[in-house]
């Protein structure tokens, strides 16, 4: 706090620059950073001072007048709403600034969606991400139809047919699901022709036609050993990393891992998986380590919630499902090799199973499969059991 207390402020905020210190040091925020926050109230308390302007007034035009006089002098950070966002928090928090107006009236598919948005978690039971994925699909088909009663099968089956041209088959596939689902949902809304959801074309594609991408020998490693772990960061990145490549979890299950998840006399975790399951598994030695090393060294104490991996910037929280995929991105940049997802890695975890000599119901378990068909995929990169069943290459055709 020293270098926050260094930080002069005069006008109308000074008397809440001591509490909003406190306040970022109880989020997390590392002395350096606070004191630029206070820096920030500074600057915007003597703004308001100049044109003589009390808090109450800081509306969100307010605010964008702030920043906009903020780039014109030349500063260099936090020009946006975002690096804004922590200091408006505080002061609306204490009912200081107004609350945020509303500068735009709400859109009709606005309206649709969260509707929409409704149906899919109370009648359907989606899971929250389902249920974004639902929505993000269904605003791209709605925009620009304001007259659904007019939406035609021809109109449907159109918009699927163009979007399909510059998507992958498992994009495409989400987007006809999720198609299907919205016009279902308009229909008993009144507001399609019935059976309307019918005119969504199927997406062709064989299922189990590929084979599992998983990272080529070593580069496991490799992702492993560019972790720095004499670092927190490093710590963490290191421990997502081992459980995504030994346990084969996906990037939403680590996210989702809480403290309370690890029995570590019983020596298992327990992962929130796909289906709102929740399912057992046996912590590796391995893996047990690095989490014990980042829970030890690196996770505060104080950490906000009971998640197992949290951010390494303030103001802290759990990670997302995205921030797992960008540990992976980021590893992959450091050791040198091709950008690659998340799911390699559990696809990883399967093949150095498969090679390890594991049979393929109990990689299913690890993975926790809910059909054998999802699982036997795997079996097509045991090059030494198909060369077995391979009928030899004639010597000559002559």
């Amino acid at each position: 706090m020293d270098v926050v207390s260094r930080v002069r402020v005069s006008g109308p905020l000074a008397e809440h620059a001591a509490g909003f210190a406190a306040y970022l040091a109880g989020t997390g925020y590392r002395p350096l950073s606070a004191a630029n926050q206070v820096r920030l109230l500074a600057h915007l308390s003597r703004w308001l001072e100049d044109r003589g302007l009390a808090p109450a007034e800081l509306t969100g035009r307010r605010a964008q007048e702030f920043l906009a006089a903020r780039r014109a002098a030349g500063y260099t950070c936090r020009l946006s709403e975002r690096g804004l966002a922590p200091l408006l928090g505080f002061l609306r928090g204490l009912g200081v600034a107004p609350e945020p107006e509303r500068l735009v009236p709400v859109a009709a598919v606005d309206v649709l969606l969260d509707c929409y948005g409704g149906y899919l978690a109370g009648e359907r039971g989606l899971a929250a991400s389902t249920v974004r994925y639902y929505l993000d699909e269904a605003r791209g088909f709605l925009a620009g139809r304001e007259d659904l009663a007019a939406l035609t099968a021809a109109g449907v089956s159109g918009f699927v047919a163009a979007e399909c041209r510059r998507r992958s088959t498992g994009s495409a596939k989400i987007l006809v699901t999720a198609l299907r689902s919205l016009l279902r949902f308009l229909v008993v809304e009144g507001l399609v022709t019935p059976g309307l959801q019918d005119a969504v074309p199927s997406v062709a594609g064989w299922r189990g036609g590929g084979l599992p991408k998983a990272l080529p020998e070593g580069q496991v490693a490799a992702l492993l050993a560019s972790c720095d772990r004499d670092t927190v960061t490093g710590r963490r990145d290191f421990a997502v990393l081992v459980l995504l490549s030994r346990l084969g979890l996906r990037a939403c299950e680590a996210a989702a891992l809480e403290l309370d998840d690890i029995d570590w006399r019983a020596g298992t975790v327990t992962v929130r998986g796909k289906g709102r399951r929740d399912e057992q598994l046996p912590l590796p030695s391995d893996a047990g380590e690095a989490l014990a090393g980042y829970l030890r060294d690196g996770r505060p104490a104080s950490g906000p919630g009971r998640r197992v991996f949290l951010a390494s910037r303030a103001p802290g929280g759990g990670l997302s499902a995205g921030a797992v995929k960008a540990i992976v991105r980021s590893a992959c940049g450091r050791a040198g090799i091709a950008p690659a997802g998340a799911h390699r890695l559990r696809h990883s975890a399967a093949t150095g199973m498969l090679r390890a000599g594991a049979p393929l119901a109990e990689i299913g378990q690890v993975l926790r499969h809910r059909s054998v068909s999802t699982t036997a995929i795997y079996a097509k990169v045991d090059h030494v059991a198909l060369g077995q069943l391979a009928m030899p290459w004639p010597g000559s055709l002559s």
